[in-house]
């Protein structure tokens, strides 16, 4: 059954590459576009079928903003993807208060005006830097996922059910690794890299689409999914890249962890496992076996990295995303 789509963040990479998705798919009735980029929204609307574009409505707005989401986000709307999000660590790491105006008071605003129209689903775009966070960015993703995970506790007689996708790097987005890599292999004579020993989970655009989508429809309220993922080596995926170019290192930055973690040992005290995916829940809805407390789900831990062949090729089948 198509649904209508609201979408914070629309033309972000995720934002894009879902509406791609939905139309290409024929799975939407309805698209609504929200974001602050005027000059991404027309070409976002150019790419777009002919007949197509009567499905798809456009609203230059910011979450922080709280009355234009609430004219934009009407009651016909079935799902919010809330995915709109400052996101790049040193920018977030100068300007903390804006981080803390978008990250935290944006997605209260999302929350808010779902349950006042009373939308039938919410699910937040999260990450693992939520996850026992060293830098803002991390910080307000945490608070967000709070956020949306308390909401389904003070939302009152509203039907609104709010849940949460948490997921690594995803390679080819906006501010990823691959695309600063691609470029210092053409213009630079190194590649820079802040510790030689940094790992990270990784997740294909298509495959986070996929991976969002699936848990939109089994989602019932107050649940963290959380993708089982490959992690590489930062130094592998520059090899991928160019196995002759030199590395050089820079030094970790401000807030950058060796390796990410995606889900905590607390967490795993009330997470479900299933064949491709974890499910984290409130305590009090466990009712399955209770995984290990003692495991940690992070980057480094499971001590099996993608090779560089494996990473080069998924870089080649990967580059129609990547920045220009």
């Amino acid at each position: 059954m198509k649904k209508s789509y609201f979408i914070t963040g629309g033309t972000g990479s995720f934002g894009k590459n879902l509406i791609t998705f939905l139309y290409k798919k024929n799975l939407a009735k309805k698209i609504v576009v929200f974001s602050r980029d005027e000059h991404k929204q027309l070409e976002l609307q150019d790419s777009i079928p002919k007949n197509k574009k009567k499905i798809f409505r456009f609203f230059i707005g910011d979450i922080r903003d709280k009355n234009r989401l609430n004219w934009a986000i009407t009651e016909d709307i079935d799902v919010i993807v809330h995915s709109a999000a400052l996101k790049q660590i040193p920018a977030t790491e100068y300007n903390p208060f804006e981080t803390v105006l978008t990250n935290i008071m944006g997605t209260q605003n999302v929350i808010e005006v779902a349950i006042k129209k009373n939308i039938k689903k919410a699910i937040l775009i999260s990450t693992d830097k939520a996850v026992s966070p060293i830098n803002l960015y991390g910080a307000t993703k945490l608070t967000a996922e709070k956020l949306f995970i308390s909401a389904n506790i003070f939302k009152g007689p509203s039907k609104t059910l709010f849940s949460i996708a948490r997921y690594g790097n995803v390679l080819g987005s906006r501010g990823s690794v691959v695309p600063v890599f691609l470029k210092q292999d053409k213009e630079s004579d190194a590649f820079t890299i802040t510790n030689k020993n940094m790992t990270r989970f990784t997740i294909t655009l298509d495959d986070a689409v996929k991976f969002v989508f699936d848990r939109i429809k089994e989602m019932k309220g107050s649940e963290i999914f959380v993708p089982k993922l490959s992690s590489y080596k930062i130094t592998d995926l520059a090899k991928s890249i160019n196995s002759k170019k030199k590395i050089k290192l820079i030094g970790i930055r401000n807030g950058e962890k060796i390796h990410e973690e995606m889900i905590n040992p607390f967490e795993f005290n009330h997470a479900e496992e299933k064949k491709k995916y974890y499910k984290i829940l409130p305590l009090k809805k466990i009712k399955n076996k209770i995984l290990n407390n003692n495991l940690t789900y992070n980057s480094y831990n499971k001590g099996k990295f993608l090779s560089v062949k494996s990473l080069s090729q998924k870089i080649k089948a990967n580059l129609k995303y990547f920045e220009k």
